[in-house]
């Protein structure tokens, strides 16, 4: 991927991947989702859609709903919201989505929201970090367990990371619209960036030392999850400040990415609960 030298940000925009990645599944044929415009994504199921008309920072351009989700989305009259929107068939969505998608008759065509920088963070005193997971699956669960742990910011690459989308969205049931996304181009440096900030880092590693409780600190604190099978990139292990495991006494000594987050983040507050001071979060 090369760069604009005047802007220092990739040509290979997260719009041109996310139009790909659509143009990619409509090819295959066989009940797949129809193109959708540049800076566009399409976001469904009951949980996604609510949580995006409750946000005020996500624009809206155009919805598609039966007459029963519209009455379980506690929509009275259509005609009312400010944005175009059709009462349809399902059938008419699945052309949309594709067949396979779970959308629960609704769905919506919204502006993709723009990734912050890291100068975005703030006041942040908990983040997460993703070394390269690519399954929008995964990424959309781990968003979910972050905003119901109080995650302040998700960290993810520009390149290996799965665009904004409707399969994410879904994942992430509703957790897409509270909470910021932060992307980076190189994870390493950032890492750097947020120790200047104050931070405590920590990758997870099923073969680190000592147990994530002993790891942890009492501070700002970025948990650093690496993906499912190759774990954290080398580099990324030499730069964290420190490397812990989820301490696990059964016959299987890992678990699914996503779960180890949610595993991760309890054990993270209930040791920043013990260390709280008041007023901090």
């Amino acid at each position: 991927m090369s760069e604009d030298r005047k802007t220092g940000t990739p040509k290979d925009s997260h719009y041109a991947r996310l139009r790909r990645a659509h143009r990619a599944r409509a090819s295959e044929g066989g009940g797949g989702p129809s193109e959708i415009d540049e800076g566009l994504v399409r976001l469904y199921g009951l949980h996604t859609v609510r949580a995006a008309l409750d946000n005020p920072a996500r624009s809206i351009r155009r919805m598609w709903v039966t007459r029963n989700a519209a009455q379980r989305l506690k929509i009275a009259d259509i005609t009312a919201l400010p944005f175009p929107a059709e009462l349809v068939e399902p059938k008419a969505i699945d052309s949309l989505t594709g067949a396979d998608a779970v959308h629960q008759g609704v769905l919506i065509e919204a502006e993709i929201r723009t990734p912050k920088t890291l100068s975005a963070l703030g006041k942040a005193s908990l983040v997460l970090v993703l070394d390269q997971i690519t399954d929008p699956h995964n990424v959309g669960a781990i968003m979910r367990s972050a905003v119901a742990f109080g995650v302040d910011a998700l960290v993810t690459t520009a390149r290996h990371s799965p665009a904004e989308s409707g399969v994410l969205a879904k994942a992430a049931s509703g957790a897409l619209e509270h909470i910021d996304h932060i992307e980076v181009r190189n994870l390493a440096e950032s890492l750097e960036e947020l120790h200047a900030a104050g931070f405590h880092t920590v990758g997870l590693d099923s073969d680190a030392p000592g147990p994530l409780e002993e790891a942890l600190g009492t501070g700002r604190l970025a948990l650093v999850l690496g993906a499912e099978g190759k774990g954290l990139r080398r580099k990324t292990r030499e730069t964290v400040r420190a490397l812990a495991r989820l301490d696990m006494p059964g016959a299987i000594r890992s678990l699914n990415v996503s779960n180890a987050a949610a595993v991760a983040l309890y054990i993270a507050r209930q040791a920043r609960r013990k260390t709280a001071v008041p007023g901090r979060r």
